[in-house]
């Protein structure tokens, strides 16, 4: 995996997974497979420009309720199962929406690169989560990539 930085508004990660577009769209878009990976939780789009997005706590956040919602936004672009550009708001941080931009491309011998830019502006806390670097918050995005790219490759992801 690449992670590079531009400047410190937009963090870039790049992921190289060995499966179809469609099945990398499909783990990012759908609940049965968020729930599998990363954070875990269980993610709600409207596939369609407006349409809101969702997180639920799911199973794996301590003290939370499945069902609480904890990120919000708003589905900015979507040409599936090419690129994903949505808006991303945590309920636990009072900084504004970020936005996030999934792009999947092809390459040989079915493998995809995963590309996602998560521009930050004006939310350093969020920056510095998804950088990996707020202690006792995971590994932001190489952590979440990597345990993705662990599951679509193996079928179960780094942990248990």
């Amino acid at each position: 995996m690449t992670t590079t930085e531009t400047g410190l508004t937009v963090q870039v990660h790049r992921v190289y997974i060995k499966a179809t577009r469609q099945a990398i769209w499909d783990a990012i878009t759908r609940p049965e497979w968020s729930a599998r990976y990363g954070y875990r939780g269980l993610v709600d789009y409207d596939l369609r420009p407006g349409g809101e997005f969702k997180t639920m706590a799911g199973d794996h956040m301590p003290g939370m309720e499945r069902t609480a919602v904890v990120v919000t936004g708003e589905v900015v672009e979507v040409d599936a199962p090419h690129k994903l550009v949505q808006t991303w708001r945590s309920s636990w941080l009072d900084e504004p929406a970020t936005t996030v931009t999934w792009e999947i491309k092809e390459g040989q011998d079915r493998v995809c690169s995963l590309t996602v830019s998560h521009d930050v502006r004006d939310a350093p806390q969020t920056a510095a989560q998804f950088a990996g670097e707020v202690e006792g918050a995971g590994g932001g995005w190489p952590e979440s990539l990597s345990d993705l790219k662990s599951l679509l490759e193996t079928g179960s992801g780094m942990y248990p």
